[in-house]
């Protein structure tokens, strides 16, 4: 089966559901492809129309109306098939999407670093808990430590307390004086002050160890402890669940299938987020990790400029500008202490897909090496949580995103006549 979009836009998170909304309302046949079963992506996870947050329920609404959006859920591209055309697999079949303009806006993962003890049962990353909570997975009376890096162990905590959770501690690697800049520049984004405030205000009770991290986590079979390192002192904590995760990092696999010129980890835009390569945009955490308010004006601009509204566009560039200065600010305050590099023993598991240990992958001097010596990144998740570890350990760069993209069904790739 095929189907045929003026534009076609992949994430169906705030900046795919932005991109969508502005192509739409001008006129545009669109497409909006997520592998979720609901719209929203991470933030809005459950469903936009369901969100507390006022945009995502009127996207949702607006997108739902539109009888020029066809929207594929649980749906994931394998791979591109030919020029301006998609293969994707769907829960039932495969079908090959045609596109005018592509909108890649394909969010981003969680950053998870090996240490001792982090393969254990009950040590899960930050973000991965908080879904598994917002989908049901109870935690009441559970004593939890989210740790790690930025601002979303707040949010955490906050939704892993209203769900009954006791949560022991919040653990920040980041130093204090950072911290205190970062709030103080905080004054210059009221909306997102507010947040601040209001997160602090549920949080309210909950010890937090700025310039602390966790260096272990122990129990037998099943996690008991761990350990909060802060300087030279160090102190255990019994716990059932540590939240653990280092920020984020952008989903690029698809727009590096297609071509698309990346650079620090990103993929690399123009004033109009047009990718290298003609006809394909990006917009939100694929071209940088910078929130739901730059993923949305990004994707407002990227939506227009895919139908060529380029004057709509422009009234967006200043707001887009204000976004990414915030992004610089959050990346200078919650960048990574190099303690964090060392944590890991010889034994520690870094490929949890094929149980490549820390002393197999540290002799080797690039992810091409390690990759043929010991299948590191050859799993199911194709690298995508150690290669941003190894990324952080060892200072290595991926290769090319390997086809096809996701796991597939065999009829999947006979349906492709090439």
């Amino acid at each position: 089966m095929k189907l045929h979009f003026d534009v076609l836009v992949i994430g169906a998170g705030p900046a795919g559901l932005a991109a969508a909304h502005a192509a739409a309302m001008a006129g545009a046949r669109v497409g909006v492809l997520d592998d979720n079963p609901l719209t929203g992506g991470q933030i809005w996870r459950g469903g936009a129309q369901r969100s507390k947050d006022a945009r995502a329920v009127a996207l949702s609404a607006a997108l739902r109306a539109a009888d020029n959006v066809h929207m594929l859920a649980q749906t994931r591209v394998l791979y591109p098939s030919g020029p301006k055309q998609l293969l994707v697999e769907t829960p039932d079949s495969a079908l090959t999407l045609h596109y005018g303009r592509l909108i890649v806006a394909t969010g981003a993962r969680e950053r998870l670093l090996p240490f001792p003890g982090w393969t254990l049962p009950g040590v899960t990353g930050a973000g991965g808990l908080q879904a598994l909570v917002k989908g049901g997975y109870p935690v009441a009376g559970k004593r939890i430590v989210v740790a790690g890096s930025g601002p979303l162990l707040l949010a955490v905590a906050a939704t892993l307390r209203e769900r009954g959770a006791h949560v022991l501690a919040i653990v920040e690697q980041a130093p204090l004086r950072r911290l205190a800049r970062f709030a103080l520049a905080l004054f210059g984004t009221p909306g997102k002050l507010h947040q601040a405030l209001q997160l602090r205000r549920q949080l309210n009770g909950v010890p937090y160890h700025s310039g602390a991290y966790i260096s272990a986590a122990g129990g037998d079979g099943q996690l008991r402890e761990v350990t909060l390192q802060t300087g030279a002192s160090r102190r255990i904590l019994a716990c059932d669940y540590l939240a653990c995760g280092y920020g984020l990092l952008p989903n690029l696999e698809l727009a590096e299938a297609l071509g698309c010129a990346t650079a620090d980890g990103a993929v690399q835009v123009d004033r109009w987020q047009q990718s290298s390569r003609p006809d394909i945009y990006c917009a939100g955490e694929s071209t940088g990790v910078g929130g739901v308010d730059l993923a949305l004006v990004e994707g407002r601009i990227a939506g227009l400029a895919a139908v060529d509204d380029l004057a709509r566009a422009a009234r967006h560039l200043a707001q887009r500008a204000r976004g990414r200065r915030f992004a610089a600010r959050l990346a200078g305050a919650f960048a990574l202490r190099p303690e964090l590099r060392g944590l890991c023993e010889a034994d520690t598991i870094v490929c949890r897909c094929e149980d490549v240990r820390h002393g197999e992958l540290a002799p080797h001097a690039d992810w091409r090496s390690a990759k043929l010596h010991t299948r590191c990144g050859m799993g199911a998740c194709q690298g995508r949580v150690c290669g941003g570890a190894a990324a952080t350990l060892y200072g290595w760069s991926k290769d090319a995103a390997r086809m096809p993209l996701a796991p597939a069904r065999i009829a999947s790739l006979l349906a492709d006549a090439e």
